[in-house]
């Protein structure tokens, strides 16, 4: 039998209300006309009421308790009174929903007739419809939706969640790692801790960084490191994180985007462990001398970790607004945070991801300097205020990226590199910037430009399907198939 559970924190609504009296009317052996001889109505009006096309008031709810016997929370309880009602109050929400609307075929009557097992049918086919539906929704403008909506719950959190700060403490503790950065073989132990054996391999599945073994309790990891680095720490941490937050297969591409947010926190929070984190910021504070060069040399992670990190801590622990940029060598912006009121580049819903940052911006000005090997900044004035920003690019298979950290002016004083003399200036989003030609070469050149452009597939197709965007899980099934011990 399909199984319906009701969230703690669930509303009563009419169905259920109504469910609740006809279920006590009946176990009462009262008929309608019973009920409403009692409370001085017509027998349709306690029908409807049952059927819940009507929201009771609170004056019939407690005439109907009392003719019940029965108290009005017994009505009010969000809890459908038995199994077979709360598999009925799920088809009729179904039926009276948009996704049922929109097949154009007649719902189904819901009475004694209908089989429970009828029932629990039609139940699992709606639900496959739903999930293919939300699947198929998963386009590039609700990756957008769902990537502003994170950003906003992240900015209005300072990027800081203690909860898994809390699970990285304990988890660190039960292997007996107290203080400093996290070595590869502890990491390796926080596996062992977990019940997890690893195994190095050659034939990861290209769509992957990692992949765990549930059943068999294996993590496999690239024997020659991710994309070609030695240390696979983040990916086991990462893989790890999930597994320790209990993360399901996403029902939508909002939910995949968190669960990878908290994996990737809670990675990070085991490499650059809070306390110490926190000490040796402070410390730098105290100095006048911040430098994610120096978080990142500290706890032996990379420039992105280390900036990541920061911005979970600096704001909670040092008082320091912060944004946060990572930006492909095109221009183009592919993550973004920020609660210190810097403007980043939108497009008419508000969507940063995708769009072009602006050429004066320390993220795209860094692309230009010959020394890659030490840290660049500047100050920009924007519309919004001066900013000081360091930035660092990294190169990857997907090309390069820069890896921006900035403040606002008034912070400026707690880093290293606030000397700097290099300042530019930006009135983006005001087209004249950096978005529209000069005048001159407009005249020359507008009528005769036919550039044939070359953006990211990802810009006109739709976000890729499957529970897990971007991942081929006929290729992962067929690697553990030949990976699986045998017997």
């Amino acid at each position: 039998m399909t199984t319906v559970t009701t969230p703690p924190d669930a509303e009563p609504d009419a169905l259920t209300i109504g469910r609740r009296i006809r279920h006590l009317r009946t176990s009462k052996g009262m008929t309608l006309e019973d009920l409403a001889s009692a409370i001085d109505r017509a027998p349709s009006q306690v029908s409807t009421l049952e059927n819940g096309k009507r929201e009771p008031k609170f004056s019939q709810l407690q005439a109907i308790a009392r003719a019940l016997g029965a108290g009005v929370d017994d009505l009010l309880s969000a809890e459908p009174p038995s199994e077979r009602d709360a598999l009925e109050i799920e088809l009729e929400r179904a039926q009276r929903g948009p996704l049922f609307a929109s097949l154009g075929i007649d719902g189904v009557r819901i009475g004694k007739s209908l089989p429970t097992d009828a029932l629990g049918t039609i139940l699992a086919l709606h639900r496959e419809l739903e999930r293919l539906h939300t699947e198929r929704a998963a386009t590039p403008e609700e990756a957008r939706r769902a990537n502003g909506e994170l950003r906003d719950d992240m900015r209005g959190r300072d990027n800081y969640l203690p909860e898994l700060e809390q699970v990285a403490k304990e988890l660190l503790a039960d292997v007996g790692h107290t203080t400093g950065p996290l070595p590869q073989r502890m990491a390796a132990e926080i596996a062992a801790h977990l019940g997890f054996t690893l195994h190095y391999v050659s034939d990861l599945p290209h769509s992957t960084r990692s992949v765990i073994d549930t059943r068999f309790r294996r993590v496999y990891l690239p024997s020659k490191g991710f994309r070609g680095r030695s240390n696979t720490r983040s990916a086991l941490l990462q893989a790890l994180s999930s597994h320790v937050l209990d993360h399901t297969e996403p029902r939508d591409y909002g939910e995949f985007l968190r669960q990878r947010v908290e994996a990737n926190y809670l990675a990070a929070a085991l490499m650059v462990p809070e306390k110490p984190g926190v000490k040796f910021l402070r410390d730098a504070k105290d100095e006048r001398a911040i430098a994610i060069e120096d978080l990142r040399d500290a706890f032996g992670v990379s420039f992105e970790t280390a900036a990541h990190r920061f911005t979970n801590l600096a704001t909670r622990h040092l008082g320091i607004p912060v944004h946060f940029m990572k930006v492909h060598e095109s221009g183009i912006l592919h993550k973004a945070y920020e609660n210190d009121g810097v403007r980043f580049p939108s497009d008419a819903l508000g969507a940063v991801e995708g769009q072009h940052v602006c050429k004066q911006w320390t993220a795209r000005r860094v692309f230009d300097v010959e020394d890659r090997f030490n840290p660049y900044a500047q100050y920009t004035d924007t519309p919004a205020g001066t900013y000081w920003c360091t930035s660092r690019v990294e190169n990857t298979s997907d090309g390069a990226f820069s890896v921006s950290v900035g403040v606002p002016f008034a912070d400026v004083k707690w880093f290293s590199g606030r000397e700097t003399t290099v300042r530019s200036a930006s009135r983006c989003p005001d087209e004249s910037c950096c978005r529209r030609p000069p005048a001159d070469l407009t005249e020359k050149w507008g009528d005769f430009a036919w550039p044939s452009a070359r953006p990211h597939a990802s810009m006109l197709a739709a976000m890729p399907s499957g529970a897990y965007p971007g991942v081929e899980t006929t290729e992962v099934y067929r690697f553990l198939e030949r990976h699986a011990p045998e017997g």
